[in-house]
């Protein structure tokens, strides 16, 4: 007589210690990524901002404190655990392709909304890969890529007299184990909460939708993030 071993499914809540992991952020000199090398390195992570230049890079860490630290973005991938690619849509593929070596076996967590702007207002891009995450995934087939932390306000990130920034972050990518130390990170930033959102051929709907809050912070002169109910 044989017996089935009864194993409970895995808590999706149940998510790693990732405190003692370094985070590298590619494009950490603009607005995006200095302020969530801001968020991360305040709630106690260790964080290296990647530039082209490491004078600019060191400046702006500098200025963060925190422990941050600066570097040129090569020096920055070699070094981190996780690297948070957070530059222009317009350098995305040149940044990526001059790191492969750099990120191979990394983590790479893309943020990049690909937009364009008119008298309009702000309208999604299409890349030929689908999404600015799947470039990234084409273009580092020797790295584990994931996509996150896409609909963060810039200026709530770098404001340090907000404590909390209430949002879900929701995270895609290929790997459980991936997108788990994601949600792990997003939630070390006090009033933030990663959500997983599906796998990366779902990651455009989701750089898009930044067209859609940048059209409601203009209309309500507010920086709109977005919660997901019931889970």
């Amino acid at each position: 007589m044989t017996s089935t071993q009864n194993t409970a499914p895995k808590d999706p809540w149940d998510l790693p210690d990732v405190s003692d992991l370094v985070v590298g952020v590619l494009g950490g000199t603009g607005d995006q990524g200095r302020g969530l090398a801001y968020r991360l390195a305040k709630a106690g992570q260790k964080v290296i901002i990647g530039s082209r230049a490491a004078e600019r890079a060191e400046s702006a860490a500098a200025e963060l404190g925190l422990g941050v630290e600066g570097a040129d973005n090569a020096e920055c991938a070699r070094r981190s655990d996780v690297v948070i690619v957070a530059v222009p849509w317009d350098g995305h593929a040149k940044t990526l392709e001059s790191l492969r070596t750099e990120l191979a076996g990394k983590l790479v967590v893309d943020c990049v909304n690909p937009l364009g702007f008119d008298k309009k207002g702000a309208y999604a891009l299409k890349p030929e890969e689908g999404s600015a995450a799947e470039q990234a995934a084409a273009l580092l087939p020797d790295s584990r890529v994931a996509a996150a932390f896409h609909h963060l306000s810039a200026v709530l990130l770098q404001d340090a007299s907000v404590e909390r920034i209430d949002t879900d972050v929701m995270v895609l990518g290929e790997s459980r184990a991936d997108t788990d130390i994601v949600q792990a990170l997003a939630g070390r930033i006090p009033g933030m909460r990663g959500v997983f959102a599906g796998r990366l051929r779902n990651a455009h709907q989701v750089e898009s939708l930044v067209a859609n809050l940048i059209s409601v912070n203009r209309r309500y002169k507010a920086h709109a993030g977005l919660r997901v109910t019931d889970v």
